[in-house]
């Protein structure tokens, strides 16, 4: 268990939160190992088998705290908080463009611009940074296509030939992703993204990360009074965030991705941060997520300018700024949503 920026992070197996007045008890076989007063925290991520009384998800509900639980390997399950304090136009704004074809295919292609733009420049970052002749050339190359990609994307007139335009890109993208790794090839190689479950190391730290990066944006579209369900590039489904996905999109290539890269290449997680089960599943030691979870908190609170609003942000509220630029589009004060692009 850690708190990190506001949120309690519940990683210890059959951990069990209760409400102590206006704190929150952790305890573990029946040894109080953490009390955090209330005020301290914005949500709570619960990770595997563990629970919280009804007294303590009160106090959450009365505080404004929300309770996200994910499986022990980092799928998001579910979210409960208490009735959001929401704009109601916002909201049938939101369902309208999402009832819209032209509306959401002008979202859905900005989203996905922004993925690609990303996506290009990591691969321009890598290609600086590798000293080996051939791999630069590939990832240059690989680069060069998602720019062609882009400048198609442009002209797309259906949202089904946008998700195609998207899906290639992502082929392409992943087809050079090893040749990030400056270290610790052997034990990180990668085919191709497999998720549920994730079939190497890889791909479990990816997938880890980008559920950490989904509840950021859940609670960024919650705060700003959007509903994290009705998206406009995913399908929507039960149980299934759309909207979220549509916005994590932007920042898979630059948050998440590029923080695995260098916790591989710095070492700072390796082989052993990992088994492998039965059937073939690789999942992270309770040693490895708790390092994942550190490390992606502190690369939230970097200071970087943000390229839209020019103003300095720490990134973690990069989220948060997105959110209301897309609610400022649905509004119509802004003609189209704009992505974040990092330089």
């Amino acid at each position: 268990m850690d708190v990190k920026q506001n949120t309690l992070y519940l990683t210890t197996p059959g951990s069990y939160v209760s409400r102590d007045h206006l704190t929150l008890r952790i305890e573990v076989e029946r040894q109080v190992k953490l009390s955090i007063p209330i005020h301290h925290l914005e949500s709570v991520c619960i990770f595997g088998p563990s629970s919280m009384s009804p007294h303590a998800l009160e106090l959450c509900w009365e505080r404004g705290v929300a309770v996200n639980y994910f499986s022990e390997n980092g799928y998001f399950l579910g979210r409960w908080e208490g009735v959001a304090n929401t704009s109601v136009l916002l909201r049938r704004a939101q369902y309208r463009a999402a009832d819209n074809e032209e509306a959401s295919l002008g979202i859905a292609r900005q989203c996905i611009a922004g993925k690609l733009q990303n996506s290009r420049i990591s691969l321009l970052r890598s290609a600086r940074e590798t000293e080996i002749a051939a791999e630069r050339e590939r990832l240059q190359a690989c680069a060069e296509q998602i720019v062609d990609i882009l400048r198609r994307l442009q002209h797309t007139d259906s949202l089904d030939q946008a998700r195609g335009y998207e899906g290639q890109a992502a082929n392409l993208y992943f087809s050079v992703f090893d040749l990030h790794l400056r270290q610790q090839r052997a034990a990180f190689t990668f085919g191709t993204r497999s998720r549920r479950p994730a079939r190497d190391p890889i791909n479990s730290l990816l997938s880890y990360l980008y559920a950490l990066l989904r509840h950021d944006v859940i609670a960024a579209l919650t705060a700003t009074g959007l509903d994290p369900f009705v998206g406009y590039l995913h399908t929507e489904r039960p149980n299934r965030p759309a909207l979220a996905l549509d916005l994590m999109e932007e920042f898979r290539p630059m948050l998440c991705d590029r923080l695995a890269i260098t916790l591989i290449n710095r070492r700072q997680i390796g082989p052993k941060d990992f088994v492998q089960r039965d059937g073939g599943a690789v999942e992270f030691t309770p040693a490895g997520r708790k390092l994942v979870i550190s490390a992606y908190q502190v690369r939230k609170q970097e200071l970087v300018s943000h390229p839209i609003v020019d103003e300095e942000h720490r990134l973690g509220q990069f989220m948060l700024v997105q959110a209301r630029i897309l609610a400022r589009h649905l509004r119509g004060d802004l003609s189209e949503y704009l992505p974040c692009v990092l330089r």
